[in-house]
């Protein structure tokens, strides 16, 4: 998946970014939830779906 589709997934959610760092961005849910995303233009299917999940938690 582009990181730019899963970006958008996750902002939907209400997510928002927290920091960056080297490899990853860490993400907060709109409940207080944080999570990571990396920092790759082309990012595993089966990672998106888990970060997708993490952003409802």
């Amino acid at each position: 998946m582009k990181k730019e589709k899963l970006l958008k997934a996750i902002k939907e959610k209400g997510a928002i970014m927290i920091r960056q760092g080297g490899s990853h961005e860490v993400w907060e849910s709109k409940n207080g939830y944080r999570f990571t995303v990396p920092r790759h233009a082309e990012i595993k299917e089966g990672t998106a779906k888990g970060i997708i999940k993490q952003a409802d938690k």
